[in-house]
């Protein structure tokens, strides 16, 4: 109250106290005539349209018998001039004549304004077709209630269109009110959830000279991003393409992304003149979805004999108005059913007030707002612009928005958003039955026709003319030079992780200035987590290098497809094993040996009992037959066996038997020929189960993530691990070292903590 007594002692307007006209019970349940209160800006594009559509509602209204039945509309519309200052003044104005309701306001900051000092105090509810502000909130104020979609959603629409297109940072331009600022602070939330970011805010002030919106424009110009979120006021919005089509900024490789106030605009026109057209093509814009109905045919049809609609068509803003008037006749209708009476009451805080602002004391305390505000968000039925129904956060249900491409001297639909199923080629309203999918997989629209006549999308960016080429940081290697290092060529740095960069810059369809930083004294190997720190911290745009990829490191920063697979291995000093004259026994294990013996025996002990009663050869005294079974099955390894075989099983067992002593042949003289032709290497360390079983010494890289991987991962004591600082010290590469160590040292054991080599670069979050 004391915002509203500081306005009102600096003005000289005197409110008048109507009693003729106001709401006045007529001697039965249901008032005569009811106050209601419009305020919107009558000389906006907005408001020309939304006019003639709040005057057919109430016209409507007032001629429909089944509803508000005896009484009547009385409309009181005030003209809040595109002025925060005005508009209050007219607000109050309006609220000093007794209105149960109003209808607007259109901008949203006179909307914060009423709806935190004023509204709240009077129980007037604010029914706004106009103020898409996201920030004006049901909390903070609860008798504000918007008969519009929130820019909330429409922001998370146009996020949902940087990431179809695969961009990642955009400028927004934006016009510096409530309205704006508070609409592209969503924008920017709802691009950090798809890793996404505004670049830049370009801020202009509302109504100044086009000399602001040249300079702003030129400052753009020089960015990196060539993706532009234009969230202005329709009434002053073409300014800007204006001068982009001067700067040459509407041609191939930029994209102009509209908020609704475009759609507006151009729908409020019978025909969109030939030299707009030009400024706007190739412009995606977002329009509020309004779908196709009987209603929407019948009001079309009806709008051209209007009156006070002058050369206006209506836009989606007047659909809403139209709608708001008829939500406030049917919350009226219902409210009109409980009581008898509407009354007002003065407020006790007012009765004190001196006489500079003695004229506060007509605004009155509407006694039943709190119920008809309670009516109202409780209100569900079918208008213009579809479903009217308010979800707990007092938003309308359902919001959605038409993709729409400027071409030609039109437009065409590129498909839908709404929240929920996201982008699609087909109406929201029939995906209504369907599941909610708002999957990346389900996500369409038709191909888009892009400034400068192009079908290509545009990659989002170019290298701008005051940019700094990419800082692309490099480990200085002291060992394994050959990996990377410094060079005294143009580029400053060599190895094969720079021969990899660059030969895939080179098949890049443009070009990308870097230049090479060392990152390290040269004394010592530098620490490739402080690396990944940095590039996190912007302190560089990326980095190139052995940069193992790490789960820890990738919380901080983004890596590339790896481009060399690597791990850890144990690499250890091996010896030669001496032949000895035991040599010939080593093809086979003691086991190996033992069971083949045993089978030599089975075999010719069922030989012998297959045969001994049918052929005479295995028989005799005992101890011939015993030396029968032992010398059978031995002498089929070395000539055939003297004693011939009668039955048919014994031949089949011997013919088997033939067959597994080639076999046991083979590979017995394939192993010894082995032993005796290679000096095998061996070691005592079998791997890394072997290190982390016993106490031995473990030597790793400085600088590597090997340390923490080994005593945290495998619970190795830090005691044990030694830091090697040369290569005369490290065998850290396998296959770099093994090379030129003569077969003194061999890695052991498998390959462990597999993972790969990638490029770094910053994240966006």
């Amino acid at each position: 109250m004391k915002i509203l007594v500081f306005l009102i002692s600096f003005m000289w307007v005197i409110l008048e106290v109507f009693g003729a006209n106001g709401n006045s019970s007529g001697g039965s349940n249901r008032p005569k005539n009811v106050n209601i209160g419009a305020l919107f800006t009558y000389n906006s594009v907005i408001g020309r349209s939304a006019m003639p559509a709040i005057l057919a509602a109430v016209e409507d209204v007032n001629s429909d018998t089944t509803i508000l039945k005896n009484t009547k509309l009385n409309l009181i519309m005030q003209d809040t001039n595109c002025s925060g200052f005005v508009g209050t003044i007219e607000a109050l104005q309006l609220m000093g004549r007794e209105v149960v309701a109003a209808i607007g306001p259109q901008s949203s900051g006179i909307a914060q304004l009423m709806g935190r000092e004023v509204v709240n105090e009077l129980h007037v509810p604010l029914l706004s077709f106009g103020a898409t502000d996201p920030t004006l909130s049901s909390l903070q104020y609860p008798y504000f209630l918007r008969t519009t979609t929130s820019d909330y959603f429409q922001m998370y629409a146009i996020a949902d269109l940087v990431s179809y297109f695969g961009w990642r940072e955009v400028v927004a331009i934006f016009v510096d009110n409530d309205y704006g600022r508070n609409g592209i602070s969503i924008l920017g939330d709802a691009l950090a959830k798809k890793r996404a970011k505004i670049s830049y805010k370009a801020a202009f002030t509302p109504g100044g000279p086009k000399s602001d919106i040249d300079n702003l424009l030129v400052e753009v110009n020089l960015l990196e991003s060539r993706v532009f979120i234009v969230h202005v006021n329709p009434d002053s919005g073409l300014n800007i393409f204006s001068t982009a089509k001067r700067l040459g900024m509407m041609s191939a490789s930029y994209v102009w992304i509209a908020t609704d106030w475009l759609p507006s605009l151009l729908d409020s026109s019978y025909m969109i003149e030939p030299n707009t057209a030009d400024l706007i093509q190739g412009v995606i814009a977002l329009r509020h979805h309004t779908p196709i109905s009987d209603l929407k045919t019948r009001f079309s049809s009806k709008w051209e004999s209007l009156k006070n609609k002058e050369n206006v068509k209506f836009n989606s803003y007047a659909l809403y108005a139209y709608d708001s008037v008829w939500l406030l006749a049917r919350a009226l209708d219902v409210l009109f059913n409980s009581i008898d009476v509407i009354t007002f009451s003065a407020d006790p805080r007012l009765s004190d007030t001196n006489e500079s602002v003695l004229h506060l004391k007509s605004l009155r305390i509407f006694d039943q707002g709190p119920k008809l505000l309670q009516i109202l968000t409780s209100t569900n039925f079918t208008g213009l612009t579809g479903q009217i129904q308010f979800d707990s956060q007092k938003n309308l249900i359902h919001p959605a928005y038409d993709i729409l491409n400027i071409g030609g001297s039109g437009s065409r639909r590129l498909g839908y958003w709404s929240n929920y199923s996201g982008l699609s080629i087909v109406p929201p309203e029939t995906l209504y039955i369907k599941p909610p999918n708002t999957s990346a997989s389900s996500q369409n629209l038709y191909s888009v026709i892009w400034p400068g006549e192009t079908t290509k999308i545009p990659k989002g960016w170019v290298f701008p003319n005051n940019g700094k080429p990419l800082r692309i940081a490099v480990p200085y290697r002291v060992t394994y030079l050959d990996v990377v290092t410094k060079d005294k060529g143009p580029l400053g740095v060599k190895g094969y992780c720079i021969d990899v960069f660059e030969a895939a810059v080179a098949l890049l369809p443009y070009a990308v200035p870097h230049q090479y930083i060392l990152f390290g004294d040269g004394q010592r190997p530098p620490s490739y987590n402080n690396l990944a720190s940095d590039v996190a911290e912007n302190k560089y745009d990326a980095a190139v290098g052995d940069v193992t990829i790490t789960s820890n490191r990738t919380r901080i920063v983004d890596f590339t497809q790896p481009f060399m697979d690597s791990g850890l291995v144990v690499v250890a000093p091996v010896k030669e094993t001496k032949s000895s004259p035991w040599a010939f026994l080593k093809p086979f294990t003691w086991q190996m040996w033992s069971v083949t013996g045993i089978f030599f025996l089975f075999v010719g002990a069922v030989v012998w009992i297959l045969e001994h009663r049918i052929n005479d050869e295995f028989r005799g005294p005992p101890r011939q037959q015993l030396k029968t079974v032992f010398l059978f099955s031995f002498s089929t390894m070395f000539f055939s066996p003297r004693e011939k075989n009668v039955s048919t099983l014994g031949r089949l067992v011997l013919l088997l038997w033939l067959l597994a002593v080639i076999i046991i042949q083979a590979s017995y003289s394939a192993s010894l020929s082995s032993v005796l032709t290679v000096q095998p290497l061996t070691s005592r360390i079998q791997g890394i189960d072997t290190l982390t079983s016993n106490s031995d010494p473990i030597g790793v890289q400085e600088g590597s993530f090997a340390y923490n991987y080994l005593k945290d991962e495998l619970g190795i004591a830090e005691s044990r691990l030694r830091v090697l600082k040369t290569q005369d010290e490290y065998l850290p590469y396998a296959e770099l070292f093994l090379a030129s160590t003569k077969c003194q040292f061999s890695i052991v054991g498998p390959e462990f903590a597999k993972s790969g080599w990638g490029f770094v670069s910053i994240p966006f979050y």
